[in-house]
């Protein structure tokens, strides 16, 4: 039970550095040894819920570009190709994936806390 929290964790630190890098945010820092909270007195570091939405909408985003791609394929414009089209709705399908797969990792996680004895 352990090791699947840790994997979420690690999961979402690698997902948070992501996006911290795309977007020109640093990734949080370790917390001081004594302490809560970044190690320097920095730009704090993107909450949890902020890196979420952030997410789902860069998915919303590269499934509205590949409609956008589809629909100019289908009326023959010459910036369309197939491969293109293919590639772009294969990396939506992937991301979409993505983010079902942290979602039902965040709730197996929750139901685990929530079972845990007291």
């Amino acid at each position: 039970m352990s090791d699947a929290i840790a994997s979420v964790l690690s999961q979402i630190r690698s997902f948070q550095a992501q996006v911290g890098q795309a977007g020109g945010v640093a990734p949080p820092s370790a917390p001081p040894a004594g302490g809560i909270g970044p190690a320097t007195g920095g730009p704090a570091a993107p909450s949890f819920g902020q890196t979420l939405g952030d997410a789902l909408q860069k998915v919303n985003r590269l499934q509205s570009e590949t409609r956008t791609l589809q629909a100019a394929f289908e009326r023959g414009e010459p910036g369309a190709d197939l491969a293109r089209v293919m590639v772009a709705a294969q990396a939506s399908s992937v991301a979409f994936r993505a983010t079902v797969e942290v979602r039902n990792r965040l709730v197996q996680a929750y139901q685990d806390v929530m079972n845990m004895p007291l």
